[in-house]
């Protein structure tokens, strides 16, 4: 079975727009992976930023990755990306995760909280009238492209709402996710969010 290649996807989706700007709704963990994906994506799509993201562990964190986000946005966006977020409510995570607690980084537990996430973005984007709902997760090196991607095609069935496939770590965006976090100094976390991850703090380092 072939490999599907989700960056060409993404290019076969924007190509498809034909210079035409489509509403999406973006899930967004933090600062630095939302970076490079604007960067990308802003010139294609009318974005707006989803912060969603009842996995971090503590509310303190929970706070300074959305602050963090809203003062890279508003410097380098000049207010054109707006942030819809959610109240704070971990017990929602837990619920989702329950019974999968001491499963091991980056599996079942991680697919859940991911399912989690994405539902509600294709719930809000379908409630809000935007062409596409996509994340920014697969920009990252610690997280399954191909499971994240599996998982926004069945709910772009059950929603009736695209989804924007998408593997940001390909041609260097993690790389440029990094270079765009020096520049503007942006806080770079040391573990996924949970706190579960948070004992898997060394390998983020």
């Amino acid at each position: 079975m072939n490999k599907i290649n989700y960056n060409k996807k993404m290019e076969e989706i924007i190509k498809s727009l034909a210079g035409k700007k489509a509403k999406l709704l973006l899930h967004s963990c933090c600062a630095p992976c939302s970076s490079y994906v604007l960067e990308y994506l802003s010139s294609s799509f009318d974005i707006t930023l989803y912060y969603y993201n009842q996995n971090i562990h503590p509310e303190s964190e929970y706070i300074r990755r959305f602050n963090e986000l809203k003062d890279f946005t508003g410097e380098v966006y000049k207010g054109k990306i707006e942030i819809i977020s959610e109240t704070y409510n971990p017990t929602e995570f837990f619920d989702t995760i329950h019974n999968y607690e001491d499963k091991a980084e980056g599996g079942s537990r991680c697919s859940l909280c991911y399912h989690m996430r994405l539902k509600k973005a294709a719930e809000r984007a379908k409630e809000g009238g935007f062409d596409y709902f996509g994340s920014v997760l697969t920009i990252s090196p610690h997280k399954n492209a191909d499971r994240i991607n599996l998982i926004g095609a069945n709910l772009e069935k059950i929603y009736n709402i695209k989804f924007l496939y998408s593997d940001f770590k390909k041609n260097n965006g993690f790389k440029r996710s990094l270079e765009i976090s020096r520049e503007y100094d942006l806080y770079r976390q040391q573990y996924c969010g949970c706190s579960f991850s948070i004992r898997n703090q060394a390998e983020y380092l």
